[in-house]
C-alpha cells in the first residue's frame, strides 16, 4: 500500500463548510447574549455613576455592580447603597438627552447587559431610614437621628461635609425608604423632595438592588460594605 503524504490535498475528503462555521459562531454569540441578559435581569446589573452625590464613596464615572436579589431574596438594611428608579421628578433636567439613534443603540446594548445602565432613570443613594423609622435632623452637634438615636456618619460622609444643612423630621411609611447621598451638599435626596408627591420616600418596589462592589476604575475597585456599626445602637421603631 502506498502511503499518502500528509501535505497532499485529498479532494475526496470532506471540507469544512463556511456556513457551518458561521452557524456555530452565531450560536455562541446568541448564547453569550442570552446568558448576559439573564444575569442582568435576575442576578447582577452594572451601573455607572454620573454625578458627585455619593462622593467620596462613589465618584463620577465609577462602575458598580448591583445585586438584584435585594429586595426579594435578601432584605434591605440601613446603610445599604441602593439603586432605585426615579419615583417621579427627581431627575428632571439633570442629564443631557441622547439623539434618537444614540438612545436606541444604548437602550438595546443596555437591555442585553453589554453596557452598564446609566442614571437616566435611576439614582443611587444610601438608606438611612427603614419602614417605620423616625428620621430627624439635627441634634445640637449637627447629627442625624434615627428613632431618637444620633448616628455618627463619619465613616462614609464626604470629609468636611455636614450630615445636613436642612432640618427635617419624618416617619418612613410602610414599604418605603428614606435615602441620602454621602455628599450631602450635592445630593438631591429625600430631604429635598418632602413637598413632592410621595413625600421624598422611595417605594420599595422602585429599588433595583444594592451596590456591592466597585469594579472600575481598577485603582478604586473594591467591596462596598454595609457600615453596620453606624446603626448598631438604633432602636427598633415604635
Amino acid at each position: 500500500m502506498t502511503a499518502i503524504p500528509e501535505d497532499v490535498h485529498n479532494e475526496d475528503a470532506p471540507q469544512p463548510k463556511k456556513s457551518s462555521f458561521l452557524r456555530e459562531s452565531a450560536i455562541i454569540i446568541v448564547s453569550a447574549l442570552a446568558l448576559s441578559w439573564l444575569i442582568k435581569t435576575f442576578l447582577v446589573q452594572a451601573f455607572y455613576i454620573p454625578s458627585g452625590s455619593m462622593e467620596d464613596t462613589l465618584k463620577v464615572q465609577d462602575r458598580i455592580l448591583v445585586s438584584k436579589m435585594v429586595p426579594g431574596v435578601f432584605d434591605v438594611h440601613r446603610g445599604d447603597i441602593v439603586v432605585f428608579k426615579d419615583p417621579g421628578g427627581w431627575l428632571e433636567g439633570q442629564f443631557v438627552q441622547d439623539t434618537a439613534g444614540q438612545a436606541a443603540v444604548r437602550k438595546a446594548l443596555t437591555f442585553i447587559g453589554i453596557l452598564p445602565q446609566d442614571a437616566g432613570s435611576h439614582l443611587v443613594k444610601r438608606v438611612i431610614g427603614m419602614p417605620g423609622d423616625t428620621v430627624e435632623c439635627c441634634t445640637k452637634d449637627g447629627k442625624v437621628t434615627v428613632n431618637g438615636q444620633p448616628i455618627d456618619e463619619s465613616l462614609y460622609l464626604k470629609p468636611g461635609v455636614a450630615p445636613s444643612i436642612v432640618e427635617f423630621s419624618q416617619v418612613v411609611p410602610k414599604d418605603s425608604l428614606w435615602v441620602m447621598g454621602d455628599n450631602r451638599i450635592d445630593s438631591g435626596d429625600s430631604r429635598y423632595h418632602i413637598g413632592d408627591p410621595g413625600g421624598g420616600f422611595i417605594p420599595m418596589d422602585n429599588v433595583v438592588g444594592t451596590a456591592f462592589v466597585k469594579m472600575w476604575p481598577f485603582d478604586r475597585a473594591g467591596w462596598l460594605k454595609n457600615p453596620g456599626e453606624v446603626f448598631q445602637d438604633v432602636p427598633n421603631p415604635k
